[in-house]
Parts: structure tokens; sequence; C-alpha cells
């Protein structure tokens, strides 16, 4: 699965917890862990390393790491500045394939006028991002970080409708089910909902078919990597029914990827993968969609 992660944290979204979990992390793959906080300037400020907000954030980082197992190697950045900038400058220089940050939920319309850490990143970087709600990283007790931990990536829902964006998620996860250490990745649940749109049963039955006909190639794919694979087709709302099921069958993260996320074209069309980013409680396995 993943081999090197950056894990992002403004010390107020409860990602900094996994400082304590480096070895739990490291039994879900893991060979390098960056972590990584960025304190804002203030107007007229000249920031240096010497300054307090940057000082006590390495010593927070070096409380909450405590013993490395070894053969992993463990980072820390703290840098002063925009948090986009200093991802994507730290994702490049540790080569990170996969990046953790914390997302607020907040509103498209508010994204439009503010922005969005995580959009943006969806928007500009070129991976994987594992996007988690602050709240509830926030809420698990320590003995339950240190399992989520070691299973973040152990059942994958991937919504599949055979969509361009659809086929770049599941041709990277099949990348990472080609080398992935035992216990990750071992099983996938393939995904798709029919809205119901015609009134006609035969149309109806007929788009079922097809749904289910593309759900079982894909199933072919991963199974041929060794991950146990169902198939679902449901019915109704899309990002709705994805979360309900996500809840129902026990899954530790949601993959998807898009184009349109954060765009304004998804004033106009609703994106399925942003609306998910927004509703979903469960953690969001974000792919580049090329």
């Amino acid at each position: 699965m993943f081999k090197r992660a950056l894990i992002c944290t403004d010390f107020k979204d409860g990602l900094y917890r996994f400082a304590r979990f480096v070895p739990s992390l490291s039994a879900s793959g893991l060979q390098q862990i960056t972590f990584l906080h960025t304190v804002p300037v203030l107007e007229g400020q000249i920031p240096r390393e010497s300054d307090k907000p940057f000082v006590e954030a390495r010593e927070r980082f070096a409380k909450l790491l405590g013993d490395v197992p070894a053969g992993v190697d463990v980072q820390v950045e703290v840098a002063w500045g925009k948090p986009v900038e200093h991802i994507l400058s730290a994702r490049k220089k540790y080569q990170s394939d996969v990046v953790f940050i914390g997302t607020a939920g907040d509103g498209l319309l508010k994204e439009k006028l503010f922005g969005s850490t995580p959009v943006s990143l969806c928007q500009q970087g070129n991976v994987a991002l594992l996007i988690l709600r602050p709240q509830l990283v926030s809420a698990f007790t320590e003995e339950e970080l240190d399992l989520r931990a070691r299973h973040l990536f152990r059942y994958l829902l991937l919504p599949y409708d055979g969509s361009e964006a659809g086929q770049a998620m599941l041709r990277q996860v099949k990348q990472l089910a080609a080398d992935r250490p035992s216990g990750t990745l071992e099983k996938a649940l393939l995904f798709t909902s029919i809205e119901e749109v015609a009134r006609s049963s035969v149309l109806r039955d007929a788009k079922r078919e097809e749904a289910a006909k593309n759900l079982e190639a894909a199933k072919r794919e991963l199974e041929a990597l060794g991950v146990k694979t169902d198939t679902m087709v449901a019915h109704g709302n899309a990002v709705t029914q994805a979360l309900e099921t996500a809840i129902d069958i026990d899954i530790t993260a949601i993959a998807t990827s898009s184009k349109s996320i954060g765009r304004l074209v998804e004033l106009s069309v609703p994106s399925f993968t942003g609306d998910l980013l927004r509703r979903s409680w469960h953690p969001i396995l974000f792919f580049p969609p090329s």
C-alpha cells in the first residue's frame, strides 16, 4: 500500500495525535512518516526559527513521538506561511505518496469565497490524500486511535461507475494492491448507485444489469491481485447510498477521484466527490484524476 506519508496538522485538528502511534502506522505499511506544522505569519511579522510558536511546535512533536521502531524514518517539519505551499513543497522533498489532511467540511459557497486547504490540494496536488474529520480523530481514545492507525486502508469502499474519474481511481488502487504488505487492503467493495430517473422498469433493469456487469469486470481485476472484493448496486442518491453503505459494511475509508471538485462548475453541476467530502464522517482517500 502506501510507504511514505506526510501528516499535516495545525494542532487543532487532532491529526498530531498520530505521532503517538508511529508503530501502529508502520504496521499499516508506512516506512517513512513526516509530520508538518505550518505557523501562520501575522501582518508585518518577520518569522524566525527562534520564535516561540516555532520552538513550541518542535518541542511538542518531540514529546509526542517517543520511541520510533527500527526501519521507520520519521521527520518533523515546522514552517512559516501558507499551508498549501509548504505541503506541496514537503511532499516533493520527501516523495510522500499519501498526504494526511483534516477538513472542517465547509460548504461549497464558503470554499469559493475563502478557500479550502483540502480542496486546493485536490486541485493542485499529484498525490493521494487521506482526508479526515478533525472531530472524529480528536474524539478517539488512544486505544481506538491505535487500532485505526493500523487499519486505515484495510477495507475500502470504491464507488465505481465506469467514468473517467472512476477508472483513474480504480487504476491507482490496483497499483497499490500490487505492492502491499500483509494486513493492508484486505477487502474492497465496488459500489454504484442508480438514481431513479426513468419510469420504465425495462430501462431501469437494463441500467442495473449494465452497472452490475461493469462492477464484475472491475472485481475480477482486483481479485487477481489478491483483494477480496464484493459488488453492490444500490438505488437512489449516490452520495447518500455510499455513506449509508459505509456504515453498514464496516468500511475504513472511501476512495474517490474527481477533476471538478472545488471548481466553479460545481455550483451548477454537483460533484459526487465534492459532496462526499463535505458530508462524510468516514476518511476519504482521494486519488488525483491523472
